[in-house]
């Protein structure tokens, strides 16, 4: 379900609507507040958990809990089967998640910008609210780093080509000022990210950049499973999601970075999905292997608030 186009003149021109046209403030979807630091069973204080990873350690040979369609918080902008995250972006990053899924279509009434989608769904958001929400947060926590893929999402009316999608990418690295934000080239060590957003790009471009794979390519080894045509699809992606924490521990030394998402789309909705993979399969992996030595590399998942356990032991095994 797509947002109606008179909603999104609307929202341009009304609520926003000095911010949709340019500038840096902008309006955000409201997050709830943050009761303050959470510390992991290990002791380690969620909003700057990487403070305590040694300096020259690889980025790549972290385990760096994440969020699945980092943006969509709202069934309105959608539906339920789009809703995947309670937490705003400001939260996430405060609760001790460090990747996030940014999928971006062209803004409609403004030509130069992108908004955050689900699909052909608007979620109200801009990439310039999520960017400044993480400049915000990294320097308030300089020791930090968040991992960001950033796809085109080529869907609906807003659908943008290659080209002009590039176009607007250097529109917000130059004339919005975000270069400085990023990383660029390479998997960095941590003391290299610090204070960065480590751009993985799932745009076409031929620029050197990271590029995001949701199978593999030279840069990730990934396991992005989201719906299966077969009886009891969750106990085939509740394997496919083993096999690939198994590979991360049996490969230490992989020269890529892995990826493991754990969010599941068909059959049930998201969230009831993550409930029942949660439950039967990501804690009781987990759980058995908590000292376990492992690096599993980016894990996105649905709803984190409700499943607080997975996020604290996933942040916990980067200190086993």
């Amino acid at each position: 379900m797509g947002i109606a186009r008179r909603d999104l003149l609307r929202w341009s021109a009304g609520v926003g609507g000095a911010a949709a046209v340019g500038g840096l403030g902008g309006l955000a979807l409201p997050s709830a507040a943050w009761a303050g630091a959470r510390t992991t069973p290990r002791g380690f204080p969620t909003d700057n958990w990487m403070r305590h990873v040694k300096d020259g350690v690889p980025l790549r040979g972290l385990t760096i809990p994440g969020t699945h369609d980092s943006c969509c918080e709202n069934p309105n902008y959608g539906t339920e089967w789009s809703h995947t995250q309670n937490w705003g972006i400001t939260q996430q990053l405060q609760e001790g998640i460090r990747f996030l899924d940014i999928r971006c279509n062209g803004l409609q009434g403004a030509p130069d910008e992108l908004g955050i989608y689900h699909s052909s769904a608007y979620q109200y958001i801009r990439l310039q609210d999520v960017l400044n929400q993480c400049r915000s947060f990294l320097q308030s926590h300089p020791t930090e780093t968040v991992v960001m893929r950033l796809k085109n999402e080529y869907a609906g009316g807003q659908a943008l080509g290659e080209v002009e999608f590039r176009r607007r990418i250097n529109y917000y690295f130059n004339e919005l000022g975000f270069r400085s934000l990023f990383h660029f080239y390479g998997w960095p060590t941590i003391d290299a990210a610090r204070g960065k957003v480590v751009l993985l790009a799932d745009f076409a471009n031929d620029w050197g950049l990271i590029n995001w794979s949701s199978t593999q390519n030279s840069y990730v080894d990934a396991q992005d499973v989201w719906e299966i045509d077969e009886a009891f699809p969750l106990v085939k992606k509740g394997k496919y999601i083993v096999g690939q924490f198994d590979k991360a521990f049996l490969n230490p030394g992989h020269p890529k970075m892995f990826v493991n998402f754990l969010s599941f789309a068909n059959g049930n909705w998201p969230k009831s999905n993550a409930q029942t993979l949660m439950d039967q399969t990501v804690y009781p992996y987990l759980k058995a292997r908590t000292e376990q030595r492992a690096r599993f590399g980016i894990v996105p998942m649905d709803f984190p608030d409700f499943h607080v356990n997975v996020l604290h032991m996933l942040i916990d095994k980067n200190f086993v």
